[in-house]
């Protein structure tokens, strides 16, 4: 048996991180039976980071490594007969995910202007969550940022980053189907982890702003959304 460990739920979404969700999104749309736990501590995970399985008593984190796990072990159809260049789009979309990620994270501990607004949103959904913890949460966000570069870009430096990866999923999206036709796969329940993250998301952040304008990135998330539901 599977078992998801990630983040909780926020507005709606199965967790409110983008790695979590991704892989929340593949076990829904490969047909493999889960369960899912939530947490909110990650000190004991892999590394110290969510998300995690645990799969017949083995543990693996990191979102990829947990896809490739999953498709080797499992051999779900999901990904079955990818061309070697489709295969590659998948890798590179999972790096630039790793950049939107830290614009994303920004948004929501760290500018000034949205995080009172995400903190009353967590408390709210998750009650027994005090502001002494979630501020201790941010302190150590900061460091993080810090330390990765994107706390030492100004508000509007760090969104245009994030904008331009918004833009490479916009041209990727398709109108209608998905990223390699007409069959949803991990590609596109990697795009749905952090887009979801962004489109439900109840703030309106420049990243939030940007999804809502092309109606493609929206059409492709909420069909995601509906799948997996």
């Amino acid at each position: 048996m599977i078992t998801l460990y990630s983040y909780p739920a926020l507005f709606g979404v199965a967790d409110n991180n983008g790695y979590g969700l991704k892989v929340y999104a593949f076990l829904k749309l490969a047909h493999l039976a889960f369960t899912h736990e939530h947490l909110f501590d990650a000190s004991a995970a892999p590394r110290g980071q969510l998300p995690y399985i645990v799969d017949n008593r083995e543990t693996i984190g990191d979102s990829d490594t947990i896809l490739a796990h999953l498709l080797a072990k499992h051999r779900p159809d999901i990904d079955r007969g990818l061309s070697q260049a489709q295969r590659d789009t998948n890798h590179l979309v999972s790096r630039l995910l790793d950049d939107l990620y830290w614009v994303m994270s920004y948004s929501r501990w760290k500018d000034e202007r949205y995080w009172p607004l995400f903190a009353s949103a967590l408390r709210r959904e998750h009650p027994h969550l005090t502001e002494a913890g979630l501020l201790k949460a941010r302190e150590y966000n900061a460091q993080r940022y810090h330390f990765q570069g994107i706390g030492r870009y100004t508000p509007d430096a760090a969104y245009a980053r994030g904008l331009v990866d918004l833009a490479v999923l916009a041209h990727l999206a398709p109108a209608e189907g998905f990223v390699h036709g007409a069959k949803a796969g991990s590609v596109d329940a990697a795009i749905y982890g952090f887009i979801a993250n962004i489109h439900f998301y109840d703030i309106d952040t420049p990243l939030k702003q940007f999804v809502s304008a092309h109606p493609n990135l929206v059409r492709h998330c909420q069909e995601i959304h509906a799948a997996v539901a």
